[in-house]
């Protein structure tokens, strides 16, 4: 799997000496000099990591950060920056960031961080999911086979669906934001619409619920992403 990452970083030299040793290790790098930048590449690709200086011109890290967390609340942040006060890293992980290093950093300890960052934040949906079929109320689901028991009787799933399934499953009572959806299930070779996934929702409820209308296990948070319920 190829790595994407976001890093956001004023300094020049520090933003391109970061662009160069990650891409040495085989990630893919986006290098941006501002917050407003950092957001709107943020808002139109995936990434699988943000690297975000705290001290940035209009907008800090922080509010970065918090405008980040709005649009989603798993794809991890790690912040950069030149304060070291308990103060500045308890705000920085109360805004929604995963890990805290000071300037200047320790190129090999940082990337040691990215490593282990990205591992915790993209484990593939069979580690997710030990199970191979699932059950919820009238409903039976094979993921060897990829055929369900809905109530309308047998109906054979796409892998997308299985992949989607898989994913709500095994976040079960969870919103699952639509980012961490297009990154999981589609992968980066295809950026769909939100609708697309709103129409795979629709599909769900059609085979499993009792009321379409009225879901009791598939549903639409509204801004933020989709949740299901058993």
């Amino acid at each position: 799997m190829l790595y994407r990452i976001l890093v956001v970083e004023d300094e020049d030299h520090i933003r391109e000496n970061l662009k160069l040793n990650l891409e040495l290790e085989n990630y893919e790098v986006v290098a941006v000099p501002d917050g407003s930048k950092a957001i709107k590449n943020f808002k139109e690709q995936r990434f699988n990591l943000v690297i975000l200086d705290v001290m940035l011109p209009e907008m800090d890290g922080f509010d970065v950060c918090e405008q980040i967390r709005l649009e989603d609340m798993d794809t991890p942040i790690l912040f950069l920056t030149a304060k070291d006060t308990s103060q500045d890293k308890i705000k920085g992980l109360k805004t929604g960031g995963d890990d805290y290093m000071t300037k200047p950093f320790n190129l090999e300890e940082l990337l040691l961080r990215v490593k282990i960052l990205l591992k915790r934040s993209t484990k593939t949906l069979s580690a997710d999911s030990d199970f191979s079929e699932y059950n919820f109320g009238d409903n039976k689901i094979n993921f060897v086979t990829y055929e369900a028991n809905g109530l309308h009787g047998a109906v054979k799933l796409t892998s997308k669906e299985l992949k989607l399934l898989k994913l709500l499953i095994d976040r079960k009572n969870e919103v699952v934001s639509r980012q961490h959806i297009l990154q999981t299930v589609w992968g980066y070779d295809v950026f769909p619409s939100t609708r697309t996934i709103d129409n795979f929702i629709l599909a769900f409820r059609k085979y499993f619920e009792t009321d379409p209308k009225n879901p009791k296990y598939f549903h639409s948070i509204r801004g933020v992403g989709y949740k299901f319920t058993d």
